[in-house]
């Protein structure tokens, strides 16, 4: 298993960013290893929602099916899983004393079958797409 954590530091309301992180379709925006995001269900977003991502991961390209499993006030937890992985990302967003939020973000990855012996090797590379998103998500966030 590898997992990854950031706290990243956003200039909007925490109600606005975990409005917009509530839709996972928006992580092509802020997550660079995402290429494509899509919702395969309709209606408002809650608990149950899904999303088809597409990620591209060292030269590779991989889907994995996400669903919203918890929706809170402060709080978005998503679940996502293909064959050969499950990923979880729980994201945890406050206020900010001085105005703006603070995003705590974990990406939790557990990988089935043989794809478990590479788990120690990638976790560099997870914490670099780890850094993107807490390059990229402050700076997509002031844009909106």
């Amino acid at each position: 298993m590898v997992t990854v954590e950031r706290r990243i530091p956003v200039g909007r309301p925490a109600e606005d960013v975990l409005r917009y992180l509530a839709d996972f379709g928006h992580t092509p925006e802020w997550d660079p290893g995402t290429v494509s995001c899509v919702r395969t269900d309709t209606g408002p977003v809650t608990e149950g929602s899904r999303w088809t991502n597409t990620s591209r991961f060292r030269g590779r390209t991989t889907r994995l099916e996400y669903r919203l499993v918890r929706r809170e006030p402060d709080r978005l937890l998503f679940v996502g899983e293909n064959g050969t992985v499950t990923a979880t990302d729980d994201i945890t967003v406050r206020p900010a004393d001085g105005g703006g939020a603070v995003v705590d973000y974990r990406a939790q990855l557990s990988f089935k079958g043989v794809a478990r012996l590479a788990a120690p090797f990638l976790r560099g590379a997870f914490e670099e797409l780890a850094d993107g998103v807490a390059d990229r998500l402050p700076q997509v966030l002031a844009a909106r």
